[in-house]
């Protein structure tokens, strides 16, 4: 057998400051009084799950004010969408495939609750075969 001290330990590193440790206040000002170089940064929000937060400002765009709100379609150019539509012989369902859209954005259109899209605009007027006057005028 090899001849060795079962009882002699070597300690061959220290171990470093843990995490919670090196981030103290304490650790930081100890750091500073040695003149090691100390950078540190506040997180906005750490660990308080705030990714989306809401401003002010969207906030106030939400509430739709006077100076700040989404123009819809109005009411006139549904019922000529829903004309078109019914003298086609066409339900909401069987438009949208037509047009590629979800049956829900004929349903907005033609509750006037759509932010115009020209190209929206333009799929339902080919699909409905004519240019109605005042579906001509939104766009």
């Amino acid at each position: 057998m090899a001849e060795s001290d079962w009882d002699t330990v070597t300690v061959l590193r220290k171990k470093g400051p843990t995490a919670a440790q090196a981030k103290s206040k304490q650790a930081i000002l100890a750091a500073q009084r040695r003149g090691e170089d100390v950078e540190t940064s506040k997180k906005w929000a750490a660990g308080q799950n705030k990714q989306h937060s809401i401003t002010k400002n969207t906030a106030k765009l939400d509430r739709e004010t006077e100076e700040l709100h989404h123009d819809r379609v109005t009411l006139e150019v549904g019922k000529v969408i829903q004309q078109g539509r019914q003298s086609k012989g066409l339900t909401q369902k069987d438009l949208a495939p037509k047009i590629n859209e979800k049956p829900q954005v004929i349903a907005d259109y033609e509750g006037g609750r759509a932010i115009p899209n020209n190209q929206v605009l333009g799929k339902i007027e080919r699909a409905i075969g004519e240019c109605p006057s005042t579906l001509c005028r939104v766009r």
